[in-house]
């Protein structure tokens, strides 16, 4: 990180090698616990409410952490006024995932307030570049419409009776996308650090990861089990082969496609693909991680319940989609997509089909060889493109 400025910050330089900063690691603490109160929402036999539930409520905090990343990312500054600003609005996000349980109910005034904090920092990282001399100065208008008037109106829905608050937040959150998607990257104020955005991204990746990893041994603990053994070592296989393939082509791919696109481009590939298309990533990791806990302590049984299917099959489904949609904007050809795109998200549907009668521990095999055939064809489909390139 920069020594602290005493001025406005400036952009960071896109030529220079930047990872991320201890402060970065620090406020990314707050979505372990996040992740974990989510995951816990989906265990069991969730239905379509709980799943609807869980997308709603995860949604705000991955914007607000996508919108903090990108400042982070644009403005390389270390000073105290930065510091305090970033541990205020994890302080914010802290008071959203304690809301999260009854999030939908009595704590819903909690949650909205907390999220109008973070658009108030928001407001104090964005402010300074108001004042950049042009052509990189951003006009006041949109700090103060994105993140002033948003924070203030999401601070007022704290007021609205359920069930109306919740149209609100999606109101709101609509609103704030549309600012975002009309600006199409006028009046960002420097190059975005590719390097930094994409370890940023896959750092989270590497957080809901981590807690489909405590899902597993926690449940292990609960359902001390040979049947439960055998149910969390296979999960652990699935959970590894999706890292494997992530960070060896995924975020390679980022890097290398982000990279070479000229500044406006790259600004617009960032929000498509850290922005908006990584929540469907990231929620289908979290959704597989609730799944692979039901699965291990319901290994004893005849089969999973419906919603526990739903949750492992339909996360491993909507992952490849998300992939998918990735590589397409990416520029990729939809022929290549399709050839792997289609097994990897019908196979675990026809695994639903099939579950009612499926044991736990060959679902979870099912998947996990899924995972595994995927890795293996991006691999050889790797090398046959490194032979031709050469």
């Amino acid at each position: 990180m920069s020594t602290p400025h005493t001025t406005a910050p400036s952009p960071a330089p896109s030529a220079q090698p930047r990872h991320a900063g201890w402060l970065e690691l620090f406020f990314d603490l707050v979505f372990v616990a996040f992740v974990a109160q989510l995951s816990h929402g989906l265990h069991g036999d969730p239905d379509w409410r709980d799943f609807g539930v869980f997308l709603a409520l995860y949604f705000p905090p991955w914007w607000m952490w996508a919108n903090l990343t990108v400042s982070a990312n644009l403005f390389q500054d270390d000073s105290a006024r930065r510091r305090l600003a970033m541990l205020a609005a994890m302080l914010c996000l802290a008071v959203m995932a304690a809301a999260v349980p009854e999030a939908d109910g009595d704590r819903a005034p909690a949650y909205a307030l907390g999220y109008a904090g973070t658009r108030f920092v928001l407001l104090a990282l964005w402010w300074p570049a108001t004042r950049f001399p042009a052509p990189r100065a951003v006009p006041r208008w949109r700090p103060l419409t994105y993140c002033l008037l948003s924070g203030l109106l999401w601070a007022g829905s704290a007021a609205v009776p359920a069930p109306w608050i919740y149209p609100v937040w999606a109101g709101l959150l609509i609103a704030e996308m549309i600012l975002l998607l009309t600006a199409r990257g006028r009046g960002v104020p420097g190059r975005v650090h590719t390097g930094h955005l994409v370890e940023r991204v896959g750092l989270f990746v590497i957080i809901v990861l981590g807690e489909s990893v405590l899902a597993l041994i926690t449940s292990t603990d609960h359902t001390w089990t040979a049947a439960a053994g055998v149910v969390a070592v296979l999960g652990f296989v699935l959970l590894a082969a999706l890292w494997w393939s992530y960070f060896d082509f995924a975020s390679t791919a980022a890097e290398r496609v982000i990279g070479a696109a000229g500044g406006r481009d790259a600004y617009l590939l960032a929000r498509d693909v850290g922005g908006f298309l990584h929540f469907f990533v990231t929620a289908a990791v979290i959704s597989l991680a609730a799944g692979l806990a039901t699965a291990v302590e319901e290994s004893g049984h005849d089969h999973l319940a419906r919603g526990a299917v739903w949750a492992l099959c339909g996360g491993l489904a909507l992952y490849h989609a998300a992939h998918a949609l990735i590589a397409l904007r990416f520029g990729r050809p939809l022929r290549q997509v399709a050839v792997w795109a289609v097994p990897g998200v019908g196979v675990p549907l026809l695994v639903v089909l099939g579950a009612d009668t499926l044991a736990p521990w060959l679902v979870v095999l099912l998947l996990a060889a899924e995972a595994i055939v995927h890795l293996l064809y991006a691999k050889a489909l790797a090398r046959r493109r490194a032979v031709r390139a050469g």
